[in-house]
């Protein structure tokens, strides 16, 4: 499947970069609303070296990361279609700079190990706002199964207001 955003224009919406980079490409985009992206997870990743050394299994919280990241590219992309700037890599505007900020994490399951080799399908869906914080329903795949699922609130960043 072609992807709507690839590894580049990922780069210039999101801060985070290499090695807390943990979206490779996003292949569904509702701006504002919901979005799936994929994590290509390798044997390579920093964070194998120590979780665990005999056992290679992906951090539940790089999960959530992952997740995380995938919510700010839907609301990175919602924001800047509200003011009608075509395409994220704007020189004119930095699209980062309307990342905000995770406030929390519930109800979060943790159903079945990630390892080398696994494609993390990331999906995204953001709920209902008051004021600030918006609350988003975060679900992980691997094989078209359920490995990790719960939901999140994130904040606006304050410079926004």
């Amino acid at each position: 499947m072609r992807p709507v955003l690839n590894a580049d224009q990922i780069r210039n919406i999101l801060p985070h970069k290499w090695p807390f980079l943990f979206l490779d490409k996003v292949i569904q985009l509702e701006p504002g609303k919901s979005g799936i992206g994929i994590k290509n997870v390798t044997v390579s990743e920093p964070f194998f070296e120590g979780h665990f050394p005999n056992e290679s299994i992906m951090p539940g919280v790089l999960i959530i990361e992952a997740l995380a990241q995938m919510t700010a590219v839907v609301y990175v992309t919602g924001e800047l279609a509200k003011i009608d700037v075509h395409g994220a890599c704007s020189p004119k505007i930095d699209p980062s700079s309307y990342v905000g900020y995770l406030v929390s994490v519930r109800n979060m399951k943790f159903l079945k190990p990630v390892v080398p080799g696994d494609q993390l399908e990331l999906h995204v869906q953001i709920g209902r706002s008051l004021g600030l914080i918006s609350q988003v329903e975060i679900t992980a795949y691997v094989d078209k199964k359920k490995v990790a699922t719960g939901s999140i609130q994130v904040s606006k960043r304050v410079e926004e207001i």
